[in-house]
């Protein structure tokens, strides 16, 4: 966390109605869910041994700009990797050199809704930065794997940031919103933020500064309440990485065990720790270590980040496919370029090297020549009302790959349905030809779901092999 704060408290959250710790969370505007998750705080804490170690082998720190912080977010994004999410690491120059953003999508559920979770993964140039920020990082990361791990398919479009300088003035997350397209940071309906999750002498905050997130507020405060916390509300002011996004005017909520603010008598008697002392007396110290930690508030709020993912995964916010027989993919000719797809970056263009079936953008996977896979996809509700539904597409593919019978690069098209990927055809290099040709699949036994058309490509390493993919259509009759 930034800058120092006043401590005042705007008020404490009370709720009229509390959840009974056995029985279903409940969002404001949100369908009941399951119970909210145990998000495991043994792996939680193992990820911040992680970062320690890091920070151990690099001078003792992961400050912007030196080698901790750098080998902090290849770490984060090989987990986020390895769990089946799509992730970006997104450079940015700052005055201490050159910084990160992970960003993390999971490609499932609605595209046009985006549900989004975030934290600062830098540390000040003192310490480690364990507490600060290492434990709302470590809690977002596990929840981000235990959702991939869950088996369930989101109404909405998860995405996870892990963002960097923000010890030199939010810059990671200023960076991230500011390039964003408008049109995507309409996509952004909540943005929750946790700076600071296991301080030794922990206070139990949520975010109370931005009108547009006091839905998701009351939610943070009815979590806590169910499980016999009470809560006090506080203004974050500018100081943590949701305010670039409140500033758009994107609802924004999270919550906060203490820095160097002083805790109260009041405070030590509701929530145990000692009065007079800080939250957290090793706030951008050297001694903020693995061994600065409250493992109970790391587990509590760790949990909250969990409950909130689990519920606003769901949310209705309404839909934006068009209607049963129509074409349910949006942006099928990708003339927007990659608005509505998510892949590997790059993949969707308007390049005159090939030939587009119909406009100037497509997508082309491969034709790299080396060893390489790449992907494009997008999620999509089939109605349950569908009596038929089929994929169909327009693909040339060119290659200089010259053994007749071989199988050497392919594209495979795909259907992602929760934890369950389907191959639905493999074209290869056999399947050259120098013009278009459409293909069409069978979709009907996903009726009723929300599922991931994909295109997979993978090239062996050496000659090329190019999957040029265009006018893409899931329709219903």
């Amino acid at each position: 966390m930034s800058k120092p704060i006043l401590y005042g408290v705007l008020g404490a959250a009370l709720v009229a109605t509390a959840l009974a710790p056995s029985g279903p969370a409940v969002a404001t505007g949100a369908p009941v869910v399951a119970e909210s998750p145990d998000i495991s705080v043994t792996n939680v804490k193992a990820h911040l041994d992680q970062l320690q170690s890091i920070a151990t082998s690099n001078g003792g720190n992961r400050y912007t700009g030196r080698p901790g912080y750098r080998a902090s977010a290849d770490w984060v994004k090989s987990k986020l990797d390895a769990a089946g999410y799509t992730t970006t690491l997104q450079s940015f120059s700052t005055s201490a050199g050159t910084s990160y953003n992970v960003i993390a999508e999971w490609p499932h559920g609605d595209a046009n809704h985006v549900v989004m979770a975030g934290s600062h993964l830098d540390s000040v140039s003192s310490g480690p930065g364990i507490n600060d920020n290492g434990t709302g990082s470590s809690g977002v990361l596990e929840t981000a794997l235990a959702y991939a791990a869950s088996g369930q398919t989101p109404r909405n479009r998860l995405r996870f940031g892990f963002w960097g300088a923000e010890e030199l003035g939010l810059l990671g997350s200023k960076y991230y919103v500011n390039n964003l397209p408008a049109a995507e940071r309409d996509k952004i309906e909540l943005y929750l933020n946790f700076d600071m999750t296991g301080s030794p002498n922990p206070g139990y905050f949520v975010y109370n500064d931005n009108p547009a997130g006091n839905g998701a507020r009351d939610d943070l405060t009815a979590y806590f309440t169910g499980k016999s916390i009470q809560t006090e509300y506080i203004d974050v002011q500018g100081r943590s990485d949701h305010a670039a996004f409140r500033s758009l005017g994107i609802p924004t909520a999270g919550t906060f065990s203490g820095a160097e603010g002083i805790k109260t008598s009041a405070q030590a008697t509701k929530w145990g720790g000692t009065a007079g002392q800080a939250y957290d007396p090793c706030y951008h110290r050297s001694c903020d270590t693995i061994s600065n930690l409250n493992l109970a508030s790391l587990d509590r709020q760790s949990d909250a980040i969990g409950h909130m993912i689990w519920t606003y995964a769901q949310k209705d916010y309404g839909t934006t496919n068009p209607p049963t027989g129509g074409n349910l993919l949006l942006n099928p000719g990708f003339e927007s370029g990659a608005t509505n797809w998510t892949g590997t970056t790059g993949v969707i263009t308007n390049s005159s090297s090939k030939p587009a079936h119909g406009g100037s953008y497509k997508a082309w996977l491969q034709g790299n020549g080396r060893s390489s896979t790449e992907n494009v996809g997008q999620s999509v509700a089939i109605p349950a009302a569908a009596t038929a539904a089929s994929l169909s597409f327009w693909i040339r593919i060119d290659t200089a790959e010259t053994t007749g019978s071989t199988v050497y690069d392919t594209v495979k098209v795909q259907v992602v349905d929760g934890a369950t990927t389907s191959t639905l055809a493999t074209l290869s290099n056999l399947n050259k030809a120098t013009s278009y040709v459409q293909k069409t699949y069978d979709v009907t036994a996903y009726k009723g779901k929300t599922v991931t058309v994909k295109f997979l490509g993978q090239e062996d390493s050496s000659l090329q092999t190019s999957f040029v993919i265009d006018d893409v259509v899931l329709g219903t009759s």
